[in-house]
């Protein structure tokens, strides 16, 4: 059983203030010695970075899409161990799910967890119709566990007096508009904590406008948790290193598949691809990010020179996105830049985007490291454009999602496998990635 408390924060729309204010109430609780276990509901990468950086704890994503309902409450129960309190940040408006519908909304986890909900509130321009706004909230999913609100940009002591008084749910704070307290934004979303770390900035701000000593009490009322997946975790001596490129230009990873790469037996061996040459392991992982901003570096870059003859050799290479970018020929964006060239195709950055989305499909074929029928989900969202060559081959095909070339996704060249999918590795997928790289170790 795990019982530890939790409160999941919820927005009524994008926008609403959500993930400023989570992580402001991270950074307070942890201000105060608690030690707070975040999590992102949804495929987000970027505000995870902010979560792990305020709390000193690994950010976990939490998506039944990609994960089912099982692995939410697996990930939860694995990620808590040791911490007071933990902080679930929701995606989106409170109700929004995949296709309109509840799967995968912020509600659909806090169900899943059975987590007490506090609902942020942009108070912008209204007085008595927040009362309608949350009260519509509150009633539309009477499973859902409400503790309270916390209502953001308030304009004055004056809106808050015109709103207080007729309150049907606990307040848990209210935060005046604070223009100046942002984080820059680019075309994927927020900046990445390691350019930006102000969200904790905000910490200040939640001491002096919220009851936290009332929300950590919510947090208590969440009921004990059981995980109905009996799995080992612990980690199996390893017997093949994995080189995993982090870095400015590669970033985006669910901590979940680095975990399940080391329950499979992987060593991870972290370099940059900007700055380091390849390391001496058996496979390489190349995650998303952002290598457009760096492509003159990645260019130059003694990685480069090393991963065409070790992908020459047979070294398994696993790339999502902006790792798939890099693998190709080349990348033009201001100007046109010489790449890995290991995989058939040419990328072209553009100024909209090309895909957004949850992708569902499996391997095809034998001619990659994962075994036929392997089930993919996972989530695509991009500015570029490949365009491969002809003769391009494929080891995924799709049933949701754009992938490469109209559902076709995995191009494949010798043993190495470029992805739009930024996948949620299940432990079979793992197993076949530390396997492929194991065989090549004992060439």
């Amino acid at each position: 059983m795990n019982s530890t408390p939790r409160i999941v924060i919820a927005g009524t729309h994008s926008g609403c203030g959500k993930t400023t204010v989570a992580c402001g109430i991270m950074a307070a609780l942890t201000r105060r010695g608690l030690k707070v276990q975040p999590f992102k509901v949804g495929p987000d990468f970027i505000d995870p970075s902010h979560h792990t950086r305020i709390c000193g704890r690994v950010s976990r994503n939490l998506d039944p899409f990609m994960m089912g309902e099982e692995g939410c409450v697996d990930t939860f129960i694995r990620a808590t161990e040791g911490a007071d309190i933990a902080l679930i940040e929701g995606v989106m408006g409170m109700y929004d799910g995949v296709d309109g519908s509840d799967m995968a909304s912020t509600a659909h986890v806090a169900r899943i967890l059975k987590a007490p909900v506090i609902l942020v509130v942009d108070a912008k321009g209204m007085s008595r119709s927040v009362h309608a706004l949350i009260d519509g909230y509150r009633g539309y999913d009477p499973t859902l566990s409400f503790s309270g609100v916390i209502l953001n940009r308030m304009g004055s002591p004056r809106h808050r007096s015109m709103i207080e008084p007729s309150l049907t749910i606990p307040s848990f704070g209210y935060i005046p508009r604070k223009e100046d307290l942002t984080v820059e934004s680019r075309h994927l979303g927020l900046k990445m904590a390691h350019e930006s770390g102000s969200m904790g900035e905000f910490g200040t701000i939640i001491e002096e406008t919220c009851n936290l000593d009332a929300l950590i009490g919510a947090a208590h009322q969440a009921p004990p948790m059981r995980n109905s997946i009996n799995t080992d975790d612990r980690k199996k001596q390893a017997h093949a290193k994995i080189g995993v490129a982090l870095d400015e230009a590669f970033c985006f990873y669910y901590q979940d598949n680095l975990d399940n790469l080391q329950r499979a037996g992987a060593e991870l061996v972290f370099f940059s691809p900007l700055c380091d040459p390849l390391p001496d392991v058996d496979a390489v992982y190349l995650g998303g990010g952002y290598p457009e901003l760096h492509l003159s570096a990645l260019t130059s870059s003694l990685c480069r020179q090393d991963l065409k003859p070790a992908a020459d050799s047979g070294m398994p290479v696993y790339a999502e996105c902006g790792g798939l970018l890099y693998l190709a020929e080349e990348i033009t964006s201001d100007n046109t830049y010489r790449m890995c060239s290991l995989l058939p195709a040419t990328a072209e950055m553009t100024g909209q985007i090309q895909a957004l989305g949850y992708v569902k499909g499996e391997s095809i074929g034998s001619h990659s490291f994962l075994p036929s029928a392997q089930q993919i989900t996972g989530h695509e969202f991009h500015y570029s454009r490949l365009e491969p060559a002809r003769d391009a081959r494929y080891a995924l095909r799709l049933s949701r999602g754009k992938g490469i070339d109209a559902g076709n996704d995995g191009m494949i060249s010798q043993n190495v496998l470029g992805c739009y999918t930024h996948a949620y590795f299940t432990m079979s997928f793992a197993h076949a990635m530390v396997d492929a790289a194991a065989k090549f170790s004992r060439r």
